[in-house]
């Protein structure tokens, strides 16, 4: 059964964007745990909360997913940078937590210059100050597309990150089709080979997340920029291909592709047009 949905504002309020939800005929979503490019976040009151836990049980909404904002680099060697990294995952692991959120998703980081192996340890130093043992929430690392000093585009990178930290039961894997592809994983002529090899480093049981995006950029390019679903270089059915593949279709899927809440609601009408599939009741 596909599971789809996509980025969403919520600007409106939680309530308010769980209902977008079930006008564009999405059964999950992804938001922002807070200001994407900033430090703030909104506090919610007790009865929009409730009225959000109402729609996304009526609903049967799918594993939700949170994205910690881009400005947060837990890899950095600045102190200020990274002390403001450590108190945004602390706290966005508890505050998305509260709300039952399933998953918290983050860009690992960029080294800056101080190399992979020191960025990866600044990575476990800093989860290890904000994952705990009791917490539901399961805080996903990103592949992603290497530019610049970017840690993450490699499975081992990941593995590392993961080995390292002291609860691992708590970490898993958020992939995403354009940052892979980017790095150089080859999703179009051997999507089989990518997740034989996804499984030999890390396990498949690690996937609890795809975000689901067509790549502007050529493989191996090392450039994160999003296209349409089948207007990039990985195009259309690749990326069905993706949704179907035996150990990735009961994943939940989540678009950040270039459109508005309108354009997200028509590519998901035609994902599921593509793959003879009727949207939720």
């Amino acid at each position: 059964m596909l599971t789809i949905g996509a980025h969403m504002s919520i600007a409106g309020g939680l309530a308010k964007t769980a209902e977008h939800v079930v006008a564009m005929e999405a059964d999950t979503m992804q938001i922002f745990s807070r200001n994407p490019r900033g430090s703030n976040y909104r506090a919610y009151e007790d009865a929009e909360i409730a009225a959000f836990q109402d729609i996304r049980t009526k609903h049967q909404f799918g594993p939700l997913l949170a994205h910690a904002p881009y400005t947060m680099n837990l890899a950095s060697a600045n102190e200020k940078t990274y002390e403001f990294a450590n108190m945004v995952i602390r706290e966005d692991i508890r505050r998305m937590d509260a709300l039952g959120i399933e998953n918290l998703v983050f860009h690992p980081g960029s080294h800056t210059g101080i190399g992979v192996e020191a960025g990866i340890r600044n990575i476990i130093k800093g989860l290890d100050q904000a994952v705990a043992e009791d917490q539901n929430i399961m805080v996903l690392l990103e592949t992603m597309s290497g530019k610049g000093t970017e840690i993450g585009a490699a499975f081992e990178e990941l593995k590392a990150i993961r080995d390292g930290v002291r609860c691992p039961e708590k970490i898993g894997i958020c992939l995403d089709t354009c940052h892979i592809f980017a790095a150089g994983y080859d999703i179009v002529h051997d999507l089989d080979g990518v997740l034989e090899e996804f499984d030999c480093v890390l396990g498949l049981p690690l996937l609890r997340a795809v975000h689901l995006n067509d790549s502007m950029m050529p493989l191996g390019s090392h450039k994160d920029r999003h296209a349409a679903i089948g207007e990039g270089e990985i195009g259309l059915d690749a990326l069905l291909r993706v949704i179907t593949h035996s150990a990735l279709r009961e994943l939940p899927f989540y678009l950040e592709t270039p459109f508005d809440e309108e354009g997200h609601k028509r590519e998901i009408a035609m994902l599921r047009k593509e793959l003879g599939i009727s949207p939720p009741v």
